[in-house]
């Protein structure tokens, strides 16, 4: 059965992610950089009965991520939904950071998920569907954290783009920003994310929305696709 594929799948937002598309009967496959770092999510996927593959690789390396994506779907089949949730998140005032450390973030935050959206999307275009979801954040720039405000600005433009390219075909492209530091029992509780990327994942092609923010407020932002506006091709 074809599954779901999670870039990033840290204990947190990962973790809960991988956990709500395994209690729908989903398969899922995680990619995190090192093999501790997959232990809680594969627990939290193996709790609902389903299966986990756990791979490794980083999300700057081209040809292992690309590899990573592919032996996933040699093991599960071509994924039904990837979700984008690589990040690096680190306080940097402006000129604060050296131009290699914003060209690294950079690397993980924005064309990570642009080099997965350019390995997938294309075969989810080609199927007529599929999701592709990306954790966003910075809802508003914070001088505090100028090259995760950059990046996340990036992921935003991304997801605009990918949207143009892939959304005719098919696939719902779309972010879940979160406005907050992600913590279990505050307003930023991941398993309460991770409802978002379900939502998104299973929204009729009408209704079909671009970005969620999560505020912690209760109350929802969302952005409406070109693609939902235009139809059915």
């Amino acid at each position: 059965m074809p599954g779901a594929v999670i870039v990033g799948a840290g204990p947190g937002i990962g973790r809960a992610v991988a956990g709500r598309f395994a209690r729908e009967g989903l398969p899922v496959a995680l990619i995190a950089r090192t093999g501790v770092t997959l232990e809680a999510a594969a627990d939290a996927v193996t709790a609902s009965g389903v299966r986990a593959v756990s791979l490794t690789a980083d999300a700057t390396d081209e040809t292992a991520l690309r590899a990573a994506l592919d032996e996933a779907a040699t093991e599960l089949g071509p994924p039904e939904v990837v979700v984008y949730n690589a990040a690096i998140i680190r306080a940097d005032r402006p000129g604060e950071l050296s131009p290699r450390g914003h060209l690294d973030a950079w690397a993980v935050n924005v064309v990570g998920a642009l080099t997965a959206a350019a390995h997938v999307a294309p075969g989810m275009a080609a199927r007529g569907g599929g999701s592709f979801l990306i954790t966003g954040g910075m809802p508003e720039p914070k001088r505090e954290y100028a090259s995760l405000s950059l990046g996340k600005a990036g992921v935003r433009t991304l997801v605009e783009l990918l949207d143009q390219e892939y959304g005719p075909s098919g696939v719902h492209v779309a972010s879940v920003t979160v406005g907050g530091p992600v913590a279990p029992g505050t307003p930023f509780d991941p398993d309460d994310i991770a409802e978002h990327y379900w939502r998104l994942h299973t929204q009729p092609r009408e209704e079909w929305d671009r970005e969620i923010l999560h505020d912690g407020s209760g109350q929802l932002f969302k952005r409406r696709n070109s693609s939902a506006r235009a139809g059915s091709v």
